[in-house]
Formats: C-alpha cells, structure tokens, sequence
C-alpha cells in the first residue's frame, strides 16, 4: 500500500510536468504556450510542488523538510524521462534546475500550508495553482519578449612581443583538445571552439571560427588598428548547425539567443606586458532575460578566458 501511495505521490507530478512540456511545446499552440516563458519555468515547477505535497499525507506534510525537499524528487524524475525520451536537452536541464528546485519548492510550502489548515475549499485552491500555467502563459505571449543586449568582457595579461600576440589573435591556429580550458561549455556540452581563419587584414575581411559539431561563426572585420584593435561582426546560422549540435532553444542565431559582434583591444601595460581586452554583444529574446542573462554571460565569458588562455599560452612560447 506504501508503495502504491509513493508511486502515486511521485508519478502524478512527474506525468503533469511531462505532459505540460509536449503541450508547450507543441507547433499547433504555440500563440498560447511556450516553453521559453516564464509560465513554464516558473510555474510547471511550482504546480509539480503543489500537487506532489496535496497528493502526501498530513503526517509526512507536517515536517518543513519533506514540504520542501519532497518536491525535488518528481523534479529529478522528470529530468531523467525527458533525457532518456530526448524531449530535453543536458544543457537545457542544467540551466533552468535551480529554478525549478526553488519553484518546486514553494509550490510544496505554499500546498503544505492549504494541507495543514484543512481549508474548506482546498481542493479548489490546488487546482488554481496547478491550473496557474496555463492561465498565465497566453496573457505572457500577448504582452510578448523583450530583446535584450549584453556584453560580455574579459581580459588577460600576455608576457610577450606586440606583433606575436597579434599574429594570434587574428588567426588562431587548429586548439588541441588537452588546451580547451571551458570548463562551462564542456559541462553543457556545447561546441568547442577549433580555429579561426582570417583572409587578410584590414576592415572588410572575412574570419571565420570554426567549433566542434559543426558550428561556424561568420565575421566581418568592421574596423581595424594593426595590433591595437579589431571589431567584428558575428552571425550563426542556424540552418548550418546540425540538429544535434545543440538545443533548439539555445542554438545561436535562432529565436532565443544571437551573438553580434566582437571586439579585441591590446593595451600595454608595462614595457614587457601586454592586457589584450576580449568583448563580445549577445541578445537575448525571452521574457526571463533577467535569468537568461546571467547564463548567456557565463557561456559566452567562458568561452572567450577559454579562447584568451590559449592566445597566451602561444604567444609566450619561447
């Protein structure tokens, strides 16, 4: 009976945030639902919360811990089914679980509160709240995304001569894997980056970075300083990128995330020493971007350190 009671405890839960997940993401609603929204990620794991505490006997109810950790364990049950039937992407998942932790989490504190005062009309209250996604999310889609951009800025200090630092940053020679020091990237599994290629230089000359999996980034040099400063350009295709590169919702130059320009700046900063600056604009269309950002600035700041300490590394070979 314990068994039946758990399996219904974790199952329900775990079938509402998997069916929720198709139906936002399915083409025929999609002027309603969205799995890019604040309904969903907020939301979903909210109602996840309150209907694993309201389907939990008073007695375990009574404990804080279970009405908050409780909620966790239907949230880790929905990552592994959607992994296992590819309906969710690793990179995806990791992103968005500390706030799926949190969410769930209150959905059980705020059922676990209805539970306990054995309000009249709580059924109706559980069902309000489970019910709060898809009543919230087509007023979401009718106020719309706000795009946003954001730069990213990195640096690092070079011990070696102008021109060799230079030479290295226009065109970055093939990147042996041992030398890829992206830890976040490689944890997400996104694209590793492999070289850059550069025609000439001077503005209008075309680079090219080539990753792993397939992803290319097209540039064009819009403003140039020889061993000062280079601006560029950025674009990604997604119709370049194969499918299984990278999640829909996160593959650059698709309807979330883009990336739009690059700019190197060397300084020096002592007779001996050089600081080559790394920026980089990114945009972001979601209505999270106060989430999303700080993500996409994590990513797109590990990657340029990553590409950065490599720079270093050759130039001051000897």
């Amino acid at each position: 009976m314990k068994t039946k009671r758990g399996l219904i405890i974790l199952g329900i839960p775990v079938v509402f945030g998997l069916a929720t997940r198709l139906l936002f993401d399915a083409g025929s609603w999609n002027a309603l639902f969205s799995v890019m929204s604040v309904s969903f990620i907020l939301l979903v794991p909210f109602g996840i919360g309150v209907l694993t505490i309201y389907l939990s006997s008073v007695e375990l109810v009574k404990s804080w811990g279970y009405r908050i950790c409780m909620p966790w364990v239907p949230i880790f049950g929905l990552l592994i089914l959607t992994l296992l039937l590819s309906v969710e992407g690793w990179a995806c998942w990791l992103m968005v679980l500390p706030i799926f932790l949190i969410a769930a989490s209150l959905g059980g504190v705020v059922a676990g509160h209805f539970k306990l005062k054995k309000h009249k009309n709580e059924n109706t209250f559980i069902s309000l709240l489970v019910m709060l996604p898809f009543l919230i999310s087509p007023i979401e889609h009718l106020i719309g995304s706000i795009p946003g951009q954001y730069e990213a800025y990195t640096y690092i200090d070079i011990s070696a001569k102008k021109d060799k630092i230079w030479n290295n940053v226009t065109r970055v020679k093939a990147i042996d894997q041992k030398q890829d020091k992206g830890w976040l990237t490689q944890t997400l599994g996104f694209p590793r980056p492999v070289r850059a290629e550069l025609n000439y230089n001077g503005v209008g000359a075309y680079r090219k970075a080539i990753f792993t999996k397939g992803l290319v980034f097209h540039e064009e040099v819009k403003s140039y300083l020889a061993q000062r400063n280079m601006h560029f350009s950025i674009k990604g295709y997604p119709y370049e990128i194969p499918s299984t590169t990278m999640d829909k919702h996160v593959v650059i130059g698709g309807d979330y995330f883009d990336v739009l320009d690059g700019t190197y700046v060397l300084q020096q900063i002592s007779p001996d020493t050089y600081r080559l600056h790394l920026y980089s604009h990114f945009k972001l269309t979601t209505t999270f971007n106060f989430y999303a950002s700080w993500w996409a600035g994590w990513i797109m700041s590990d990657i340029q350190n990553n590409i950065l300490q490599v720079i270093k590394q050759r130039a001051e070979e000897k």
